[in-house]
């Protein structure tokens, strides 16, 4: 459920930005979120032998605490009139352009299953369980450093590009975990990884934002959440499955597939 700060956070960043320094907002979010997630892992890898897992969940909820804190007090927004306060939402609503998005990014949303199972494969291709958490760190950092630079870089030559950029590079991640076992090819495949993930997190937010009507954004980013989350619960299902009846890879193929699909789908998007 603290998944429902997503849409409203958004919906501030995207108020607070211009067309111009949408993308550059949006990264340096991503950049910050990814930044805290790096620190969290190299903290709990150097203090969970000492602390035990009690405290380090412990110690978690301080900043989670401060965020709250600073949120109340430090944040401002513009109050709406009464006028223009939102009374209500269907799916009409939303244009055809936002619709054709939506539906693409959940084709591609049913074939990007959850990380874990990359880090599973790493230990199928030969990586000890005590390396899995480096190759997490590995791919956050990257996530971290793409971020910014491929914000920025929509702001200059348009969501779309980025786009297909991070379908691409996911589908490399599928494809060189098919066809190579060798651990450095496996390393250099989560920092593909963290690169998908730097693009794909950033440029969406922005594109939605953009996409959606302005006098309810949060409401159009809320549902583009849910259709996508609601997909990527689907999609880990479905590819344990084809990984327990068919074989390993066939997430990876079935996850190409669909990417080639949404990113055909994508050319029909129009842009601002």
């Amino acid at each position: 459920m603290g998944k429902m700060r997503g849409a409203p956070r958004d919906a501030i960043v995207a108020d607070a930005s211009t067309d111009e320094d949408r993308g550059r907002h949006f990264g340096l979010l991503r950049a910050m979120d990814n930044l805290g997630a790096v620190c969290g892992i190299v903290f709990c890898i150097a203090f969970y032998q000492l602390l035990g897992y009690k405290t380090l969940f412990l110690l978690a909820a301080i900043p989670s605490a401060v965020s709250a804190i600073l949120i109340f007090y430090r944040i401002r927004e513009t109050e709406p009139s009464e006028a223009k306060i939102f009374h209500g939402f269907v799916l009409r609503d939303l244009n055809a352009n936002f619709k054709l998005f939506l539906i693409l990014t959940c084709f591609f949303a049913l074939g990007s299953f959850s990380y874990s199972f990359l880090l599973i494969y790493a230990t199928h291709l030969g990586f000890t369980s005590a390396f899995v958490p480096v190759l997490y760190l590995i791919f956050t950092v990257a996530a971290a450093i793409f971020s910014i630079p491929s914000g920025r870089l929509s702001d200059k030559i348009g969501r779309k590009a980025l786009m297909v950029l991070a379908f691409i590079s996911w589908g490399a991640v599928c494809l060189s975990l098919i066809l190579s076992s060798s651990r450095v090819v496996i390393v250099l495949t989560f920092v593909i990884y963290g690169l998908h993930r730097g693009i794909l997190d950033t440029v969406q937010a922005t594109f939605v934002s953009e996409l959606s009507p302005v006098s309810y954004r949060a409401t159009g980013i809320g549902v583009f959440q849910m259709a996508v989350g609601l997909c990527a619960l689907l999609a880990s299902l479905v590819a344990g499955l084809l990984w327990d009846q068919i074989s390993i890879f066939a997430p990876l193929y079935f996850s190409i597939v669909l990417t080639l699909i949404a990113t055909v789908l994508l050319m029909f998007v129009k842009e601002k």
